[in-house]
């Protein structure tokens, strides 16, 4: 199932990249991002309700507090860093550049949550970032 859920992901990505490039023409970028923020708030609190999912709120614990609310801070920060780009550069240079996050992650994952590191992740690491160079230059 998670497979389905990380497709699923990649094509509202790819979706969320077109539909902001096309709706950040002439507005703020920092306007915008606050704008889509809401949304996203709206909709994620609305699957809360959904899935009567609120109930949890009194069991997250005050670590995961902690990470939840460093990984929203990054989150902002990416997002606000990511329509800035958007609005000043080409879709199709701003997105491969960010999607190197894949590499950092691989990187981090390996260094902070000592996951495993192969050779075939190094290749696809490599891959990833000599495709991006490749698109953006």
């Amino acid at each position: 199932m998670w497979l389905l859920f990380a497709i699923l992901s990649a094509v509202f990505a790819a979706l969320t990249s077109i539909l902001a490039k096309i709706g950040i023409e002439g507005v703020n970028s920092n306007l915008a991002t606050a704008v889509r923020t809401v949304v996203v708030v709206i909709m994620s609190w609305g699957m809360v309700f959904l899935t009567n999912a609120q109930s949890g709120i009194t069991q997250i614990s005050k670590r995961n507090w902690l990470f939840l609310i460093l990984s929203g801070l990054a989150t902002g920060a990416s997002w606000l860093c990511y329509y800035r780009a958007l609005q000043t550069g080409e879709a199709s240079k701003v997105v491969p550049i960010d999607k190197l996050s894949v590499v950092i992650t691989l990187i981090l994952a390996f260094i902070i949550l000592h996951e495993e590191f192969t050779a075939r992740s190094l290749i696809g690491c490599v891959l990833i970032g000599a495709g991006t160079l490749i698109m953006v230059l």
